[in-house]
């Protein structure tokens, strides 16, 4: 009970769901989204430093009646602005292609769902355990949510994951084109009819992360949200024995 407790409290100081006027990330979840928010933050860094060169020299150009000729003309001046911007681009593209290769990455998992988008919700097949759990996962409608629930996040049926485990999910569509995308774990993934495709993530804390179909895939596209509940391994395990017994 002291741990349920210390892991919702934990739970509260994070931002695992999308807030009026966001204009930053969600809080990560995973060791990949950890390096795209260190990437995002090392690139506004630089870009923060051009902008203010360049405002400096636009604000000089429009200020100074007389200017030093060196500083705007000449070999050396078209040497040096075309190598700088050259070293930038170089030391951007080395943490790019790192995270590239990081987010391809393809790691043996320990356990396999099977995501499939409909119009308009999704479903979810769990195999890895002789038998098949699956089940649909529809959105609250908001005449039903309860006090403190996200309006347009909530589902019925989340999908259950345990925490320090690597999970495959095996992505498809049953009708049109579909995209399952939750932001915290750096997942976003096209579902397309009569194809898989395979995506994973690595959940290093207990919580509930939110995402939506992120494809225009009709009237009610922004009617099917992804919510996946991140637990201990033996409130998974729990769950795994409840669902198994429901079955049998």
């Amino acid at each position: 009970m002291l741990s349920d407790f210390l892991n919702n409290l934990l739970q509260l100081g994070f931002k695992d769901a999308p807030e009026p006027w966001q204009l930053g990330f969600q809080d990560a979840a995973s060791p990949v989204m950890e390096e795209i928010i260190f990437f995002h933050d090392q690139i506004m860094f630089i870009l923060t430093i051009i902008m203010t060169t360049v405002f400096w020299l636009i604000i000089r150009a429009l200020t100074t009646k007389h200017y030093h000729r060196y500083l705007f003309e000449g070999t050396l001046i078209e040497i040096i602005w075309t190598l700088i911007p050259a070293a930038i681009l170089i030391f951007i593209a080395f943490p790019s292609l790192k995270l590239l290769y990081l987010m391809d990455e393809v790691i043996d998992p320990a356990l396999t769902i099977k995501a499939i988008g409909h119009q308009w919700y999704w479903s979810y097949e769990y195999s890895d355990y002789g038998y098949t759990i699956e089940f649909d996962s529809y959105m609250i409608p908001t005449s039903d949510l309860n006090s403190g629930d996200l309006r347009l996040l909530e589902v019925d049926n989340r999908l259950i994951v345990p925490i320090q485990t690597q999970v495959r999910v095996l992505v498809t569509a049953a009708d049109v084109l579909h995209s399952f995308a939750v932001p915290s774990l750096s997942v976003k993934i096209d579902a397309v009819p009569g194809r898989l495709n395979q995506t994973s993530f690595f959940i290093k804390r207990p919580g509930v992360f939110y995402g939506q179909c992120s494809e225009i895939c009709g009237a009610n596209h922004s009617f099917m949200p992804i919510v996946i509940e991140a637990v201990s391994l033996d409130k998974y395990i729990h769950w795994v024995a409840i669902q198994s017994e429901e079955i049998a």
